[in-house]
C-alpha cells in the first residue's frame, strides 16, 4: 500500500489539502520530531504530512531534527517522502516563483546529525548517495507540473548551507562555479537520513530569490522570500495534490 509522507517547509504543510485528518503521536529514539504527524486522505492515498519547521516555524534549519523527523516517517509507514522547500537561484535562467525537481545535493552544512549510524560495532555501514533523489518520484512531480502549466525545470543541483545567515557573495558565487543550481538550508541531511531509512525520497524546490551572486540587484533578505514565496505557494499545494493523486494510478 502507498503511503506519502510530506515534508513541509514553512506554509507548505498545509492540513486542508488533506481528506479528514488525524494527528498521529510518533515516538522515535532520536527524540521528538519537528511537529505531530497529520494523517489523511490525498485522491484515495494515504498521506501524512510533517512541518519540517514545526508548525509555527520555531526551530531553525541547524535545530530541525532530521532523524527523528524521517523515523516517525517510517514508523507511521511511509512507503515515499515527498520535501518541499524554498530556494535561491544560482541560475538566471531559473526565476522567482519557479519549481525546480531536485535530482543532486551539495552538502555545505557543519552541525548536523547526517546518519542513523552511530557506531560500526555492528559492522560498517556506507549508504550509495551517487543519486539520492528517486528517479520514478521525480517524473512524476515534474509531469504534473507541466500538466498545470506551471513554470519547472525538470533537474537541479541544491548546494545546501548551514545558515540560519544567507551566503556571502563570494560563497554565493563559489556555489555557480561549483555547478549548483539553487541554494537552500534544507535538503542535507534530509536527502541522505530517507535513502539511509530505504524510503525512495524526492523535492521540489521553489525559487524565491537570486541569492547574492547577481549584483546587479540588492541581496535577497527575509521579507522579500516571503513575498514570493506567499504568491506561489498554492501552485506547490497544487502540484503536491496531483503528483500524490497520480500514485494511486
Amino acid at each position: 500500500m502507498t503511503v506519502v509522507g510530506i515534508i513541509g517547509g514553512s506554509g507548505l504543510d498545509d492540513p486542508d489539502i488533506l481528506k479528514s485528518p488525524r494527528e498521529l503521536d510518533i515516538q522515535t529514539p532520536y527524540g521528538l520530531p519537528s511537529s505531530g504527524l497529520l494523517s489523511g486522505r490525498i485522491d484515495g492515498v494515504d498521506t501524512l504530512i510533517l512541518a519540517r519547521h514545526g508548525r509555527k516555524h520555531q526551530f531553525s534549519p541547524t535545530q530541525v531534527n532530521n532523524r527523528a523527523n524521517i523515523d516517525a516517517l517510517k514508523r507511521a509507514g511511509a512507503t515515499h517522502i515527498i520535501a518541499t522547500t524554498a530556494c535561491g537561484s544560482l541560475k538566471q535562467e531559473i526565476d522567482r516563483g519557479h519549481l525546480v525537481v531536485l535530482d543532486q545535493f551539495i552538502d555545505f552544512t557543519r552541525f548536523r546529525k547526517n546518519t542513523f549510524i552511530d557506531s560500526f560495532e555492528g559492522g560498517a555501514v556506507h549508504t550509495a548517495m551517487a543519486h539520492p533523489f528517486d528517479d520514478i518520484l521525480r517524473k512524476n512531480l515534474y509531469e504534473s507540473a507541466k500538466k498545470l502549466d506551471l513554470a519547472v525545470h525538470e533537474q537541479g543541483c541544491v548546494v545546501t548551507i548551514e545558515g540560519p545567515r544567507f551566503s556571502t557573495v563570494a560563497e554565493s558565487k563559489m556555489f555557480c562555479l561549483w555547478g549548483a543550481d539553487v541554494i537552500n538550508m534544507s535538503t542535507a541531511p534530509e536527502a541522505m537520513l530517507a535513502n539511509e531509512a530505504g524510503i525512495p525520497y524526492a523535492a521540489v524546490a521553489m525559487s524565491t530569490d537570486y541569492d547574492c551572486w547577481k549584483e546587479d540587484e540588492a541581496p535577497v533578505t527575509w521579507d522579500e522570500i516571503l513575498a514570493v514565496f506567499n504568491q506561489n505557494a498554492d501552485n506547490v499545494k497544487k502540484l503536491l495534490v496531483n503528483a500524490i493523486g497520480a500514485l494511486a494510478i
